[in-house]
């Protein structure tokens, strides 16, 4: 397998989960102070993505037979939401890159792992290229994984790809796509491979720096060495849908954190208060009980969003700890409880920023309404009503959820 160009410098590589952390918090303060700028003028964050490969935050999840941290999801739940918190389009980005990694550590040969695992420990990105516009539904995979006309087992990948986040900046691209047997597979091809051609065409109203553009695959080769049988890893109790959701509910509770702030930062600093309050006896509007209230209202959204991130985190950890339908479940339903109590969380208390601020809030240089039209975007990617149906058989029925990978 060839290999990326070396990182300059080489990433460096992170001890344990207490590092990790506090990477992550060094890293979200320095990326908060130009995220409204880079939002409003939608500069690509590809100087931010280098400092996070360099760090070695995206390798934390990598086994510690390989050389990597091996973090708990509890803390990698964590890293996304310090992420989130400062700018939501950044924290996107790398979501797929574990994913993926992830998909390897289940479902990948041991060279596959050795080989993917030395990359990510480099300081190496994955993006992916899975959803199809067009299709019946988000699993009518119709990319194409066929036979190379050379025989020698290889393959070529046709189809077109959208909402490939991370593709844009990434140097490996995980494609999903259907082989001759029917079966979903995972092909792992370089960026710059013959017949692959990254689109940035992304126009979302939020998350407008992700590039979650299109991705087009024009008989694209792949050796055989770089193809895993994902299809597999819903044939048993697995994880897969649990972590991936568990991240983008990191993200919800990461916005929300960061509404949150803002709104106490803006009130505290630069709110009139409303005549009213100051008639009443209330001269600075952070005095106003009925400011207070709304505070304490949006606080206790903001806490049970954390609350019940950081329970289904450690369900997940408990379940990769001992893997049964029963964990797997368990794990699967607290992740789904976590993800729309943090979407819920992230769109309401986005939105109440403005109502606790004022018309002073509203003005476009701030760029405060971020927050609002990247939590509007990000909890768009799968149905809340769907994940409340779930635990409500759950809870009712004793109903396992399905084995997929959106819950």
């Amino acid at each position: 397998m060839a290999t990326a160009p070396s990182l300059s410098p080489p990433a460096h590589v992170i001890a344990d989960d207490a590092e990790a952390l506090a990477v992550a918090a060094e890293l979200a303060e320095r990326f908060r102070h130009d995220a409204s700028g880079r939002d409003a003028e939608r500069l690509l964050p590809e100087r931010e993505l280098d400092e996070l490969s360099a760090s070695g935050l995206l390798a934390v999840t990598v086994p510690a037979e390989f050389g990597g941290a091996d973090v708990r999801q509890e803390t990698l739940a964590e890293i996304f939401r310090l992420l989130a918190s400062a700018d939501a389009s950044l924290a996107q980005i790398p979501q797929s890159h574990f994913v993926y990694v992830n998909v390897l550590r289940r479902q990948g040969t041991p060279e596959q792992q050795k080989f993917f695992f030395g990359e990510v420990l480099a300081g190496r990105r994955l993006g992916n290229a899975q959803s199809e516009a067009g299709t019946r539904h988000v699993q009518d995979i119709r990319t194409r994984l066929d036979p190379a006309p050379s025989g020698d087992g290889s393959y070529l990948l046709t189809g077109v790809k959208h909402y490939c986040t991370g593709a844009l900046f990434a140097d490996w691209i995980p494609v999903l796509a259907r082989a001759a047997d029917g079966n979903l597979y995972a092909a792992y091809v370089p960026r710059d491979v013959e017949g692959l051609t990254v689109v940035d065409d992304w126009d979302g109203l939020g998350q407008r720096t992700t590039a979650s553009g299109t991705v087009r695959l024009e008989g694209v080769p792949v050796p055989a060495d770089r193809v895993v049988p994902h299809h597999l890893t819903f044939r048993g109790p697995q994880l897969h849908g649990a972590v991936a959701q568990l991240l983008h509910a990191a993200i919800d509770a990461g916005i929300a954190d960061g509404a949150l702030a803002e709104a106490v930062a803006f009130v505290r600093t630069k709110s009139r208060p409303w005549f009213e309050g100051v008639e009443a006896g209330y001269p600075e509007a952070f005095d106003d009980p009925l400011l207070i209230q709304r505070f304490g209202e949006l606080a206790l959204q903001v806490r049970a969003a954390d609350a019940l991130l950081a329970a289904a985190a450690r369900a997940v950890d408990s379940a990769r700890a001992d893997l049964t339908d029963d964990s797997a479940a368990e794990a699967s339903i607290a992740v789904a409880a976590a993800k729309v109590t943090a979407g819920r969380a992230a769109v309401d208390v986005a939105s109440a920023l403005f109502e606790v601020s004022g018309t002073r809030a509203a003005r476009g240089t701030l760029g405060l309404d971020r927050y609002w039209r990247d939590a509007r975007t990000h909890t768009l990617h799968d149905p809340d009503r769907w994940k409340i149906q779930h635990i409500g058989r759950q809870a009712l029925h004793g109903t396992r959820p399905p084995r997929h990978g959106l819950l």
